[in-house]
């Protein structure tokens, strides 16, 4: 089963659904592979939570 892991901000439901189908239909295509094949991972990052350059999004102007 392949697996796609998105690290992002945070995506309301609907959004998250719609990524789902996209990557989804996608991976489908790409592989071959009937859709229930694959697994989506979204884990949801605040600028409080990542830093780039030594800082963190947050602070960022």
């Amino acid at each position: 089963m392949p697996v796609v892991q998105i690290d992002g901000g945070p995506l309301s439901v609907e959004k998250k659904r719609e990524l789902c189908g996209n990557i989804t239909e996608a991976l489908s295509t790409a592989y071959g592979l009937p859709k229930s094949a694959y697994i989506i991972l979204i884990r949801e990052n605040t600028g409080e939570n990542v830093g780039v350059g030594g800082e963190l999004l947050c602070d960022r102007h």
